[in-house]
């Protein structure tokens, strides 16, 4: 079973859907969405032919040499890479209803700059 990690955009992402979640329609829908969330990149670890992959020219900075995959899982966007130990760097996680470039590329940015996945 491979694994997955986050970066801390995709991380902090995740705080701010718990928190909107749990605001709007309480803490068990809330807990119900985050743990299907979670099968979903488990699945996605699991199983690399369900990978998308986002074109390089199309929000991923050009100094960040790397492939960037995404998938949807109900109203939200996974945009994620393949680790060096062969897990999922979940790297941004956005609802449908942003502004899907500008915010994947602050969170890419932030990825450009150092910033390494949180370890699980």
């Amino acid at each position: 079973m491979a694994n997955y990690r986050f970066y801390p955009a995709a991380d902090q992402r995740q705080d701010e859907i718990w928190g909107y979640t749990c605001e709007q329609w309480g803490e068990a829908q809330a807990e119900k969405y985050i743990r299907g969330l979670h099968s979903h990149i488990q699945e996605l670890a699991d199983r690399k032919r369900l990978w998308k992959s986002l074109p390089g020219t199309l929000i991923v900075p050009p100094d960040l040499d790397i492939d960037v995959f995404f998938s949807r899982y109900e109203h939200h966007y996974l945009f994620f890479r393949e680790l060096s130990d062969g897990a999922i760097g979940v790297m941004s996680i956005l609802h449908e209803a942003m502004d899907i470039p500008v915010r994947l590329g602050e969170d890419l940015g932030q990825i450009d700059r150092g910033k390494r996945p949180l370890k699980l």
